[in-house]
């Protein structure tokens, strides 16, 4: 499911527009496995100045549910304070903003239910390690074979 921060479509930073199916105060995070943060700019930044968004983010995180952001977005998770002490990366050069947390120059970073990834050329991965986490290792093995990926 997509949570938009108001009715409408989104239209991102490169014109792709995307139609949210509710806007995010139809959601309740105990409903999912769940909470991912999409990157790209400026979206990274709405996202990060949105209460609604941060108070989803604490409240997964709480509940134990796996948190997960790529490109910028780990800033957000930074923002809603849940990377204290944790390993995280973000898009080169915003590391800064892993406020609290570990930087790390890896693709992909999972700390306990915590998942970054980079940006739009590590997006597979960040895919499929999502998979991996959220349905198992056999899963993402198939996936990862589907997509003739080498990594």
């Amino acid at each position: 499911m997509i949570a938009g921060l108001q009715a409408g479509a989104i239209e991102g930073g490169r014109g792709v527009k995307v139609i949210p199916d509710r806007e995010i105060e139809g959601i309740n995070t105990e409903d999912f496995d769940a909470v991912v943060l999409p990157g790209g700019s400026p979206g990274y930044v709405n996202l990060g100045n949105d209460k609604r968004v941060l108070d989803a983010v604490r409240k997964a995180f709480a509940r134990g549910k796996v948190v997960a952001a790529i490109c910028g977005a780990p800033s957000v998770l930074a923002k809603a304070g849940i990377l204290e002490g944790k390993n995280a990366t973000i898009y080169p050069g915003l590391e800064t903003a892993l406020d609290g947390a570990k930087p790390i120059n890896e693709r992909v970073v999972v700390d306990g239910k915590i998942i970054t990834s980079q940006g739009p050329g590590t997006a597979l991965e960040f895919g499929v390690k999502l998979v991996e986490i959220l349905v198992g290792e056999k899963s993402a093995r198939e996936v990862k074979e589907d997509l003739i990926a080498n990594f």
